[in-house]
């Protein structure tokens, strides 16, 4: 009787979503900003952007846990995906910010290769999520987090060929440092995500 007049559920699953979608927009905006570094500003200000907002979302599911009653999944669950997703936001602003704070002139193709398989990896982020609130698609879900997990290995991949290339090839250390910590930040956004992947496995595995 008690439990009817206590919130229940929220809309975590539409927070979700949402977020993921500033996941992918602030992914796209990262790889524009490092295919095209003349426009780098704008694109640094939209990352910004999708960084901010998204960081409301997860202020927004914190404060719904302690007001809901009833939750769809488990709370600590849901605390750590949305957790988890914002830390992919977090370091695309980092890529962001540091290409800027750098002054950054020029990337490499194996920077431009990381962004394109990041943002990959963000809309996959975003497809398994959709999916969340509907437990038939648990096998879908478990395929798309198996592709999240395949990009992140190619990532790892990009990153270690990148790496040696510029420890052999590049003779200025400014500029060795500046791509090294780009590089390795990019890479760093698809080992988050391959966490939110671990996260949806373990919540599909629990529900399903």
């Amino acid at each position: 009787m008690f439990g009817r007049f206590m919130p229940t559920e929220g809309k975590f699953f539409e927070i979700f979503n949402e977020h993921a979608k500033y996941i992918v927009s602030a992914s796209r905006e990262l790889e524009l900003l490092i295919d095209n570094l003349a426009d780098a500003e704008i694109h640094k200000q939209n990352v910004q952007t999708a960084e901010k907002a998204a960081d409301k979302l997860t202020h927004e599911t914190i404060d719904l846990l302690h007001k809901t009653f009833i939750t769809p999944l488990d709370r600590d669950e849901i605390h750590k995906l949305i957790t988890t997703m914002d830390d992919i936001l977090d370091l695309m602003e980092d890529v962001a910010t540091t290409i800027s704070l750098y002054d950054v002139q020029a990337v490499t193709s194996e920077a431009s290769q990381l962004a394109h398989i990041c943002t990959a990896t963000a809309e996959r982020v975003q497809a398994a999520v959709a999916m969340l609130s509907d437990m038939k698609q648990a096998s879908q879900i478990l395929k798309v987090c198996e592709e999240i997990d395949r990009l992140e290995s190619e990532a790892d991949s990009v990153l270690r060929s990148a790496m040696s290339k510029l420890f052999r090839e590049e003779d200025d250390v400014k500029t060795l440092i500046k791509l090294k910590a780009v590089y390795e930040l990019l890479e760093l956004i698809t080992d988050k995500c391959e966490d939110v992947a671990n996260i949806l496995e373990g919540i599909v595995l629990e529900n399903a």
